[in-house]
């Protein structure tokens, strides 16, 4: 969630853009500028304050890679391409390779096992 300040600030300064399919609001500053004469951009995140939950072409717009908003153009699709997800470390949702302790701990033999050395 974010914090009064920015809030007050966004309501104050900032215009919406955009609103991405996981809830994230996008703006852009009416009159600010930043360092190198382009208006501020930012996000309010839509639950947890989580980066990674900005999906690719948001992330370039925010980044000033582009300055085509994601919803004036068509998003490309190619066979290939999977869908976006956050960063699911710490989850329930968060992958455990086999043999993870928190998957049960025993994992299958290896090639690089080894048999320890006994005097």
């Amino acid at each position: 969630m974010a914090t009064i300040g920015t809030l007050l600030y966004t309501f104050l300064h900032g215009k919406a853009v955009g609103v991405d399919k996981y809830g994230n609001t996008y703006y852009v500053a009416r009159r600010e500028k930043n360092a190198t004469g382009q208006n501020k951009r930012w996000v309010i995140y839509k639950g947890t304050v989580e980066a990674s939950k900005v999906p690719a072409e948001w992330h370039g717009w925010l980044h000033y890679t582009t300055d085509i908003l994601p919803t004036d153009r068509p998003r490309l699709t190619y066979s290939w391409l999977k869908e976006h997800k956050p960063n699911l470390t710490g989850t329930k949702q968060a992958y455990l390779p086999p043999g993870h302790m928190s998957s049960g701990g025993e994992r299958a033999a290896s090639v690089a096992d080894y048999q320890a050395w006994k005097p």
